[in-house]
């Protein structure tokens, strides 16, 4: 994905949560820097996810991990559900909105795997028992390095045991994401 596009889905992010908090109005912002290539790219069903930061620190993340509508459009939604609708936060304010930082993450379709094949750093793990499932992005990596504590908390994430990812009873599948953020 090139940088223009890229932007594109940054601004158009950051666009939707001001509109929803009443910062501005009107269209979208204007796609006239899109090339054909980038305008078909962003009718493309993809997994998104969009995570706010401030200061640093978590402030919202929300996504979709299998394609359900073309990347413009779940972004938009995404966005808007991580700044007010994530359970673990109370809804973003005016305030906060002026310092958030946007990062987009857009998936690959997700592939079975086995734990052996986890590439620390690389994959995304979704992980499945019963009706309890939880993902962590590639990015959590750079927070719990080691595959035992990646696992073992993405477990308690689902619900389950932390020790659950060592019993072989777990579905599980990775992924890869692009990611980018409006960092400046």
């Amino acid at each position: 994905m090139n940088k223009t596009l890229k932007k594109y889905l940054l601004t158009l992010a950051r666009y939707e949560i001001a509109t929803k908090l009443g910062l501005v109005g009107g269209d979208v912002p204007d796609m006239g820097s899109l090339s054909n290539d980038d305008i078909l790219e962003l009718k493309k069903n993809k997994g998104t996810f969009v995570t706010l930061e401030l200061n640093g620190k978590l402030r919202g993340c929300i996504g979709q991990i299998l394609p359900s509508n073309d990347m413009g459009t779940t972004i938009k939604e995404n966005a808007i559900s991580a700044a007010f609708f994530d359970p673990r936060f109370s809804p973003l304010t005016k305030e906060e909105f002026k310092a958030i930082q946007i990062e987009i993450s857009i998936l690959s379709v997700p592939q079975s795997s086995s734990l052996d094949d986890v590439r620390p750093k690389t994959h995304g793990v979704i992980i499945k028992k019963g009706s309890k499932s939880a993902t962590f992005l590639p990015q959590v990596w750079d927070e719990l390095e080691s595959k035992k504590d990646f696992m073992s908390q993405l477990c308690l994430k689902a619900g389950l045991a932390h020790d659950e990812w060592g019993k072989g009873t777990l579905e599980l599948k990775v992924y890869t994401v692009e990611h980018f953020n409006d960092i400046k």
